[in-house]
């Protein structure tokens, strides 16, 4: 087929896909029917170019012509994606998250008591009381945990290695908090209330010897993310935990499913927070860097989390709407 030929056989098809992908830029005027007609003419407009590119290739105009043509339809066709994505991405950070961390706020302070009380107790009991230090363990190891085994733990594994350590643990522990709410709350409540008492001992120990600076210094980097997602971890726990004890006029296992699916994109923003956590723990709790900088990442890293729920029931409440509950928009 000669090239005039060539061109008027497919002149139409051209001209036609110019006109879809006009039309396709802005994706609510194209109807589906077109963008399957679309679709079709950019393969067959491919298969076009590829021709022309071999049998005539002297003709620079027509090859120039179907190249931005079947790029145009390209960009288009699937460009259009990133944009959706990054929508959807700043929708769930901006009104999805926030509004399923807001309606957990009454669990949320449930658990945070259920892990601050704990480790309080014990961490006064711990630094005030001679026969509680001496009861922790032989003296020996206390020493040597407080002198150099707490800190070493930041900082004998490869950063890498270590965050990724980190960071799956802390997923196991946060999602057994969560999953472990299908048991009346028990379990759940239990192990909040015994990583809090794990943290008290902690604490504990070094205030007793006048070094709870260094303790601080060397939890409040990560401590301060990784604490308050495994506390909201647990508050989505105790909710679906509540729903199996007091359904209301629900089945026990409608309520769990109800529950269950308002509480899944709290846990989609946790996998971030703990990802992130483990991060400043494997990249900043051990580093010798002066502890103001750590903890101020630390606290960075907090602020963040916590900041889009702030600023959703901020921008809810200036518009009249405070009366947002637990059926916010998930």
């Amino acid at each position: 087929m000669d090239l005039d030929a060539f061109v008027a056989a497919h002149q139409g098809a051209w001209w036609r896909l110019q006109q879809l992908t006009e039309k396709a830029r802005h994706i609510h005027q194209i109807g589906p029917d077109e963008l399957d007609e679309m679709v079709h003419l950019y393969q067959r407009t491919g298969a076009n170019l590829a021709h022309a590119r071999v049998e005539y290739a002297a003709d620079a105009m027509l090859v120039n012509r179907l190249t931005l043509l079947v790029g145009d339809a390209h960009g288009v066709l699937y460009g259009q994606r990133d944009p959706e994505v990054k929508r959807s991405l700043l929708t769930f950070a901006t009104v999805t998250y926030p509004a399923a961390i807001y309606a957990l706020r009454r669990y949320i302070v449930v658990a945070a008591l259920l892990t601050f009380v704990p480790w309080a107790a014990m961490q006064v009991w711990l630094s005030v009381s001679p026969e509680a230090f001496d009861v922790v363990g032989p003296e020996a190891a206390t020493e040597q945990y407080i002198e150099q085994d707490f800190e070493d733990y930041y900082s004998n594994q490869p950063s890498q290695d270590f965050a990724t350590q980190v960071f799956l643990n802390n997923i196991r522990v946060g999602f057994l908090a969560f999953a472990a709410g299908i048991l009346f709350c028990v379990v759940t409540a239990a192990l909040l209330a015994w990583n809090g008492a794990n943290g008290g001992v902690a604490g504990g120990l070094f205030t007793h010897v006048g070094q709870s600076d260094k303790f601080w210094g060397l939890i409040l980097p990560h401590g301060l993310l990784e604490l308050s997602a495994v506390v909201v971890a647990g508050a989505a726990g105790l909710r679906i935990g509540w729903a199996m004890i007091a359904p209301g006029d629900r089945l026990r296992s409608h309520a769990l499913t109800e529950e269950a699916r308002r509480t899944g994109s709290v846990l989609v923003g946790l996998v971030a927070a703990f990802l992130l956590a483990a991060i400043v723990e494997g990249f900043v709790t051990g580093k010798p860097w002066p502890t103001e900088v750590r903890v101020g990442i630390g606290i960075g890293v907090f602020l963040l989390f916590w900041g889009w729920t702030i600023v959703y029931v901020v921008k809810v409440r200036r518009a009249g709407r405070g009366d947002f509950t637990a059926d916010a928009p998930l």
